[in-house]
């Protein structure tokens, strides 16, 4: 009898353990489904002090665990996607060459500065200059009348030459001294890249360009001060003269800066107003890495770098001055100009039809009677206009 009480005892402590561990189970989130028989005595054993009650037997019952703890889903943490910047637009470097980006800049400030006086004559004495344009130091010389005031301006634009051959006077100086003892306050600009001038970039021959317009803007705001250099000059005439090269940039000049003070331009066995001719031409003077960014422009572009597309801007008087004969510059170019002009004044689109003389028998730079008639011609023409 004692050792069936003692089993009885073993069996329920045992059944105690059991369930005491389920109840340890329950509090970390298990329920346990027991049978009814297994609950009774559970229920018995909570009751009794001492081991009174017997049990004969255990039922054999399968026990199912139930989970019910819901396993948390593991969220990959979000990246935020590396920010990348996007690249910058590449710059268009044909810009700020055309027509319209030259008309809208700014020009002028600064002194033209006397640095030496070169010679005097009977009529007017001449002077070496500078000035600034952008940030370059621009030579030059100026024949000043000696008698009178309010003398109308004439810029002599010089054609090209090898820099290295340069000089400041002669190239323009029978010309320059021609307009002096006609009266005229004459300014010869030797632009940039051309000693003593200081170097820089001049894509489409447009920083000569350049050169001019300082200049022009410098006569106009300097010739105000009653004691300055060129306060005997009338700012509100001023004249373009240009041979070769310098009359292909005084008709830029004259198509970018089309105000009443630019009265009129003489143009002299001039390049064309058309870059994609002028710079086929160049290419085969001086090889291809001379014109390779210039005619490496698309067509629009050209087109809006080009003088001859937009002479409908211009509004000083045009003369046109080349021999048949020329055999550094096709005549063809300036007799295209004339054409254009002509048809522009017929349209009503600019005010003046241009002045065209054609010589024979002339070289491109004129010699004798044909360049004496050609400076008179000259002389008179600005007088008109």
């Amino acid at each position: 009898m004692k050792h069936t009480n003692r089993c009885v005892l073993w069996v329920l402590v045992a059944a105690f353990g059991f369930l005491t561990a389920c109840d340890q189970l329950g509090e970390a989130g298990i329920r346990i489904a027991a049978s009814p028989a297994v609950a009774t005595a559970v229920s018995e054993l909570q009751t009794i002090g001492t081991a009174t009650a017997v049990i004969t037997q255990v039922p054999e019952e399968p026990m199912t665990a139930i989970s019910t703890v819901e396993a948390t889903p593991t969220i990959p943490p979000t990246i935020a996607p590396t920010p990348t910047t996007a690249p910058s637009p590449t710059p268009d470097p044909y810009a700020e060459l055309t027509i319209e980006a030259l008309a809208a800049r700014p020009y002028g400030g600064g002194l033209l500065e006397i640095v030496d006086t070169l010679e005097t004559t009977d009529s007017f004495t001449r002077y070496l200059i500078q000035y600034p344009s952008d940030d370059l130091t621009i030579y030059g010389f100026m024949n000043v009348p000696h008698e009178g005031d309010n003398f109308p301006v004439a810029l002599v634009l010089h054609g090209y030459i090898d820099p290295d051959e340069y000089e400041v006077v002669p190239y323009t100086r029978r010309y320059a001294d021609y307009l002096a003892e006609a009266g005229y306050f004459v300014i010869h600009p030797n632009f940039r890249n051309y000693p003593p001038s200081d170097s820089g970039p001049d894509p489409y021959r447009i920083g000569y360009a350049i050169d001019v317009l300082n200049l022009i803007a410098i006569i106009r705001e300097q010739s105000q001060d009653p004691l300055g250099t060129l306060r005997r000059a009338n700012a509100d005439d001023i004249n373009l003269w240009g041979h070769s090269m310098g009359g292909g940039v005084a008709l830029r000049v004259i198509t970018a800066n089309n105000a009443p003070y630019l009265r009129a331009a003489v143009l002299y066995g001039s390049m064309s107003g058309d870059e994609t001719k002028n710079y086929g031409r160049i290419r085969e003077w001086a090889g291809s890495e001379r014109a390779r960014f210039e005619l490496g422009a698309p067509p629009e572009t050209l087109a809006a770098i080009s003088p001859l597309e937009n002479l409908g801007r211009v509004e000083a008087a045009v003369a046109v001055h080349h021999s048949e004969a020329d055999d550094v510059v096709p005549v063809a170019w300036s007799v295209e100009l004339c054409d254009v002009l002509e048809a522009l004044s017929s349209a009503g689109e600019i005010s003046y039809a241009p002045e065209c003389h054609f010589y024979q028998l002339q070289p491109h730079t004129f010699r004798g009677d044909g360049d004496v008639l050609f400076m008179e011609r000259t002389v008179e023409f600005f007088g008109r206009h």
